[in-house]
């Protein structure tokens, strides 16, 4: 677009600017993050509700970061998070950042996906999982390590950064209405409530008790959960992976849920893929066609029991640069506990 420069009142031709500039991210998120950053907007709300007046010389220092967002949604949202607390309260500071790790991007193939499917769904089948009965709560233990991009205004360079690895305990009532976060160095000390009247059906364990165990049938009921004009077997994907990850599989049903996976199309195998701990495993992934980042999800290679996940960067989207890993999420502990808040122990179910 050619301006006078001369004409400062000349109108601007808003057609043509539009065309020059990059067409907006998406900000929608896949399930799991989308929990996730509501978590994290609720430890806000409890901070926020909690804390006692102060004047504005008092205010405690704070810093807006992109937490558990996808890269697409890196320019539309943003989590305020505190960085340092008010004198007399029970925030935390946040752990300082630290740079992305980047890997090399090994090429995903379908050659074996039908055998490793089989094989990961054998496993989970051969697995016991125990139901949670009355008043009881899912618990599940994690390490965990989000994205969060800063931007160089004046430069235009930007650098990832990620959260430290650590530690992330979640309490869940089986109909998701009861619950509990812990999350040292991100909500106050002790965690926040996530009790909720009217969660999210698709997150908790009561919807998935009610789901067919036949694959195609399961899967059907999967994409129905999902809308809107972005990729739908990528939100197949992301709406499975967050059941997977934190969540408690009903017996009968997991060996079907992978079976479901392998057949969404995209899905590869990717032979080596390192969990948090630096275990080397073997990972179901797919590519989202929209952001480029690659979710794995990482399966020992000779018990075929879930490690955890990676989102790996693939092409370059928003100045985050191939190879650089965005995500780091491992399983530490799953099991049933009596009460929320508890931890368990001996004599309690764990799977």
């Amino acid at each position: 677009m050619i301006r006078n420069p001369w004409r400062h009142n000349e109108p601007l031709d808003h057609a043509e600017l539009a065309r020059l500039l990059p067409p907006p991210a998406d900000p929608r998120l896949a399930a799991d993050r989308q929990d996730l950053l509501e978590e994290y907007l609720m430890s806000e709300i409890h901070q926020s509700d909690h804390a006692p007046a102060a004047t504005p010389a008092r205010r405690p220092l704070r810093r807006a970061v992109l937490f558990a967002a996808p890269v697409a949604a890196a320019a539309a949202l943003a989590v305020v998070v505190s960085v340092g607390g008010s004198p007399g309260t029970d925030t935390v500071a946040a752990p300082e950042l630290v740079k992305a790790p980047v890997v090399q991007i090994e090429e995903g193939s379908t050659v074996q996906l039908a055998s490793t499917v089989r094989e990961i769904a054998a496993a989970a089948t051969a697995r016991s999982t125990p139901q949670p009965g009355p008043g009881q709560f899912i618990y599940i233990k994690s390490r965990v390590s989000f994205m969060s991009t800063r931007n160089n205004v004046d430069t235009g360079e930007s650098t990832t950064w990620v959260q430290p690895l650590h530690d992330r305990e979640v309490w869940k009532s089986p109909d998701g209405t009861k619950g509990w976060l812990d999350e040292p160095g991100y909500q106050d000390k002790g965690g926040i409530t996530l009790d909720n009247e009217a969660p999210r059906k698709q997150s908790t364990y009561k919807w998935l008790a009610t789901q067919p165990t036949d694959p195609d049938a399961l899967l059907k009921s999967v994409y129905a959960t999902v809308s809107g004009d972005r990729d739908h077997d990528q939100q197949a994907f992301n709406e499975i992976g967050s059941v997977i990850r934190e969540q408690l599989v009903p017996a009968g049903l997991a060996a079907a849920l992978y079976e479901a996976v392998g057949r969404i199309p995209g899905v590869v195998v990717v032979e080596h893929a390192q969990d948090v701990s630096g275990r080397d495993g073997i990972a179901l992934a797919r590519l989202d066609p929209q952001t480029g980042e690659r979710s794995e999800w990482i399966f020992d290679r000779e018990s075929h029991q879930y490690l955890g996940s990676r989102g790996v960067q693939v092409r370059e989207f928003n100045g985050v640069k191939p190879g650089t890993v965005v995500e780091r999420t491992t399983i530490v502990t799953r099991a049933i506990v009596d009460a929320k808040n508890q931890r368990p122990g001996a004599g309690q179910a764990t799977v």
